[in-house]
């Protein structure tokens, strides 16, 4: 009997058809609409001895019924997993809408709970993580930077160039139709340490050249034409090197595409900005831009 149900409504290879080197395997089973039909279910003749069969529904009660093919268990508790692969959307934003559905929609007996695991599960613990790290690595090339020049008023405009990068940032991520994630959140923190280099480059040659006795607009348009090249330089190896991530369409791209935007997006907006805002405040507050030349 079930094994008469197996091949009408799961179906049962019966053999092969060949086109030239290709392969297809005939199956046996009944038609879409009628394997959802109860009464033709219950009219399969199901045999009972030789040469006797009899209407399924003469020998069972049948029924559709919803259940589960298989019940796993974790942590001593019966679990069932709901899996989706989503694509054309992020994350956080589709399961935040399916939460809010389901909290609607979905009343659950008394005992059973669901969880929101996969990738959601791990984009929130990284975020939190990220909360964390991200600060710290801040405050410690503030800290780094402050010991190279020892000066407040040097180090806070150094780190104005990490703004000017992170609008770069959002824009690539903008441009490239990408949502904010955790490769993403990487890529900024990648990106402020490149702004914070150029920065150190650009100051640290003001000071050399003020402590050689040039002053005013001489000191910056000397100190910004002769440091040019390396700064262009460190931007464009990195957008070079970038460039082939932010195109990928691969295996990896989903993590590598984010990364890519942020740091070519933020690298050209903090080079621009960095030739001309850093200056143009360093002259303004010359007098107050006291620090020594790091080595």
């Amino acid at each position: 009997m079930l094994n008469s149900i197996s091949i009408a409504l799961g179906g049962e290879e019966a053999g092969h058809l060949y086109e030239g080197e290709r392969k297809f395997p005939i199956v046996v089973r009944l038609k879409d609409d009628l394997r959802s039909d109860l009464e033709m279910v219950k009219a399969l003749p199901v045999g009972i001895g030789m040469n006797t069969t009899v209407p399924l529904g003469h020998l069972a009660k049948i029924s559709f019924k919803e259940t589960y093919g298989s019940v796993n268990r974790e942590n001593s508790n019966r679990r069932t997993a709901v899996l989706i692969n989503l694509r054309g959307r992020d994350t956080e934003s589709f399961v935040k809408e399916a939460q809010a559905l389901v909290e609607k929609e979905v009343k659950l007996p008394e005992g059973y709970y669901y969880e929101w695991g996969g990738n959601f599960k791990n984009l929130e613990q990284a975020r939190s993580r990220l909360l964390i790290l991200a600060p710290i690595a801040l405050i410690l090339v503030l800290m780094m930077v402050y010991a190279a020049f020892g000066s407040i008023s040097q180090t806070i405009l150094i780190f104005a160039c990490v703004p000017m990068a992170l609008v770069g940032g959002v824009v690539g991520l903008m441009l490239n139709g990408l949502p904010f994630s955790i490769s993403a959140g990487i890529g900024f923190i990648a990106l402020s340490g490149i702004a914070v280099l150029n920065g150190v480059v650009l100051v640290n040659f003001f000071n050399q050249l003020k402590a050689e006795g040039k002053t005013g607009k001489d000191l910056v348009l000397s100190g910004t034409l002769v440091r040019l090249r390396p700064v262009m330089m460190t931007a464009l190896v990195a957008i070079f090197g970038f460039i082939p991530m932010m195109f990928s369409t691969g295996i990896g791209s989903e993590v590598q595409k984010p990364l890519a935007s942020v740091v070519i997006g933020g690298i050209i907006s903090s080079t621009l900005l960095t030739l001309i805002v850093l200056p143009v405040v360093f002259s303004k507050f010359e007098k107050y831009m006291t620090g020594k030349v790091a080595h």
